[in-house]
């Protein structure tokens, strides 16, 4: 592969990378934003602060799904770079809970551990892309 060639595909792979980056790292203001009102919804906040703890989960579960999609543009990115370490993020289950329905402290707190649970898989996520990314950098 030509030099000019390999090295716009690590722009390319840079480009998807940043863009991931960018939308997990909204996710994770999310995520942090809804873990904050759900410690308010375990201390009695009421249907107002459910209401706000589940916009802020909706919100991150849309910026989730478009970093799925740029997680892919960037694995694919990758594919055509030499001498990267396999890159695999799961993202698994996001945020999903009926609790409007089930308003309560068991639900409350079932609610709060999914927030953490998916706070902890976008941070690690960021914490890998951002590794590949200084791979990149470096060539």
């Amino acid at each position: 592969m030509a030099e000019m060639d390999y090295r716009r595909e690590i722009n390319e792979a840079l480009l998807a990378g940043r863009e991931a980056l960018r939308y997990l790292n909204e996710a994770a203001d999310c995520l942090n934003s809804a873990g904050n009102w759900g410690i308010v919804d375990l201390l009695g906040g009421g249907l107002l602060t459910t209401f706000i703890k589940r916009s802020k989960m909706k919100d991150a579960d849309e910026l989730v799904q478009q970093a799925r999609s740029a997680l892919k543009r960037f694995q694919k990115e990758l594919t055509d770079v030499e001498n990267i370490p396999e890159f695999r993020i799961e993202t698994g289950d996001f945020l999903t809970f009926a609790d409007y329905f089930f308003d309560g402290i068991v639900a409350d707190w079932l609610v709060q551990s999914k927030i953490n649970d998916s706070r902890r898989q976008v941070e690690n996520a960021i914490i890998k892309v951002n590794y590949i990314m200084e791979q990149l950098e470096k060539m």
